[in-house]
């Protein structure tokens, strides 16, 4: 069995066109010895049928290239050995493989030819026949040969589908890879701009009245650039990284988010339970990733002041909830970019999320995670 799969394996990997070429040798090479020791002489009839014999095992060189065109020629020249000549035993066989192979090789449309061509074939063969076979006999050689025609065209569609799946299927990973990395880079660079912006314009307030304040404000930025360039240059280098290596942050950067904010003039409070979660990355990473931008609103669009984050892990669930004292949504909100990305990162895990008016005013985000099956949480 494993040197038949072994056959199998190398007679794959050879090209295609010196397969066909074998084969229709092959072909050729006994049709031609039926005609020279089994056939009743043909006298001066005998050139003629050599080159018949050779045409129909030739046709099978261009099976895969010209199927339709390889097919029509051996049966034609199968026809006219049948209706002048005596029939050869071996050409219908030769016909077999070809009627195969226009079917799984052909197009669609050229391949509905075959079931035509094969039934003039088959009434040429057996008018030529003087041997009157019995009724049965071509009825048995149609269904045969039909059936490997659908053999053939049947496997030539489900490729087709096949192939087509994987077309949808690589499509779709790439446009999920392209938002997966606008998500991360919105969330980075939206962050940090908003952060600094933030702070360049409590520096310029303070500029004339606080040099050394405004010094620290401008230091602060400085680092937090710096910080922004460090995470952007690790998530760019995951990209780059074949080995699944994932070095975006997790909740356990929350303090130096917090810290961030602080800079920008936000005071935040967080609560994580358990205080050490051990959460699968790709989660660990999206809810970091959702109270990031989060903050990032609030204190952007929402001009907060304070605000707190809750993140429950309770082994089925990650629950993450950021509310701020912000002037919170106007009538008729729509979400912009931040909170569709937020959206979308919980989609992936199938959970929920909830935006709105606080109750006691502000905004609030919360989102329910799911864990998925084999998550570990501490």
């Amino acid at each position: 069995m494993h040197r038949l799969a072994g056959f199998v394996s190398w007679l794959n990997a050879l090209p295609s066109r010196a397969v066909d070429g074998a084969l229709a040798g092959v072909a050729v090479a006994m049709m031609l010895s039926e005609r020279l020791t089994t056939t009743p002489s043909l006298g001066t009839r005998l050139p003629a049928a050599l080159a018949l014999a050779a045409v129909i095992g030739g046709s099978l060189a261009v099976r895969r290239r010209w199927p339709l065109a390889g097919y029509a020629v051996g049966a034609a020249a199968l026809a006219v050995d049948a209706l002048w000549l005596d029939p050869s035993g071996l050409a219908p066989l030769a016909n077999l493989v070809g009627l195969y192979s226009l079917g799984a090789h052909g197009n669609p449309r050229r391949a509905l030819w075959g079931p035509p061509l094969l039934l003039v074939t088959i009434v040429a063969f057996f008018v030529g026949d003087d041997g009157s076979p019995p009724a049965a006999v071509p009825a048995v050689i149609v269904f045969v040969w039909l059936g490997a025609w659908t053999t053939g065209y049947a496997a030539a569609r489900r490729r087709e589908r096949q192939e087509s799946d994987r077309r949808l299927m690589r499509r779709d990973a790439v446009v999920d890879e392209r938002h997966r990395i606008a998500r991360e880079l919105h969330d980075l660079l939206g962050h940090t701009m908003s952060v600094m912006l933030v702070q360049t314009g409590a520096a310029r307030v303070v500029l004339g009245s606080d040099p050394d304040r405004a010094g620290a404000i401008l230091s602060a930025v400085e680092r937090t650039g710096r910080e922004a360039l460090d995470e952007l240059d690790r998530v760019l280098g995951v990209l780059r990284r074949d080995d699944g290596a994932d070095l975006r942050p997790g909740l356990a950067a929350l303090p130096r988010l917090v810290e961030r904010m602080a800079e920008a003039g936000m005071a935040v409070t967080v609560r994580v339970d358990p205080p050490d979660p051990r959460l699968p990355g790709s989660l660990d990473q999206s809810a970091y990733r959702i109270v990031q931008e989060a903050l990032t609103n609030a204190l952007r669009h929402g001009k907060a002041t304070s605000a707190t984050v809750a993140v429950c892990v309770d082994g089925r669930r990650v629950e993450v909830e950021v509310r701020d004292d912000g002037r919170g949504p106007l009538p008729g909100y729509q979400p912009g970019r931040g909170l569709l990305g937020i959206s979308e990162r919980v989609a992936v895990f199938g959970g929920a999320v909830e935006h709105g008016n606080g109750a006691g005013g502000g905004f609030g985000v919360r989102a329910v995670l799911p864990i998925p099956r084999g998550g570990e949480t501490a």
